[in-house]
């Protein structure tokens, strides 16, 4: 399965976006959802209230969040199926709002969807 592309939901829409599915648990703040184009919003898989707040998008707390962040997934793996069956029949972009592209969930779910017997790495 091709990996999903991600992008901040700030940046403009793009035709070649496919799916645009929304990973995060809260709705982006400034956004309004007629111009987001968000076709799944997929609310459940984003990082849990906790473990998001453990990590801060504090960098040096990355590999561990990847870790514990999979292990919520493997634990939802059935929420990701929509996600998966979307990317089977076209392009798929995973939509998120953290300002840190290098160090956010989008990234790691990516990871996972394309290879979810890798997640543990």
């Amino acid at each position: 399965m091709k990996k999903p592309a991600i992008k901040r939901i700030y940046e403009p829409v793009a035709d070649d976006d496919g799916v645009r599915v929304l990973v995060d648990r809260l709705w982006p703040r400034g956004v309004a959802k007629g111009d987001a184009h968000i076709d799944i919003w997929a609310k459940d898989i984003a990082p849990s209230a906790q473990l998001r707040k453990w990590f801060g998008h504090d960098p040096k707390r990355w590999d561990r969040f990847r870790q514990k962040y999979a292990r919520e997934l493997a634990q939802n793996d059935a929420e990701l199926e929509e996600i998966r069956t979307a990317a089977k029949s076209g392009p798929v972009t995973l939509i998120y709002a953290a300002r840190d592209t290098a160090h956010n969930h989008a990234r790691v779910l990516a990871d996972y969807i394309a290879h979810p017997e890798r997640a543990h790495d």
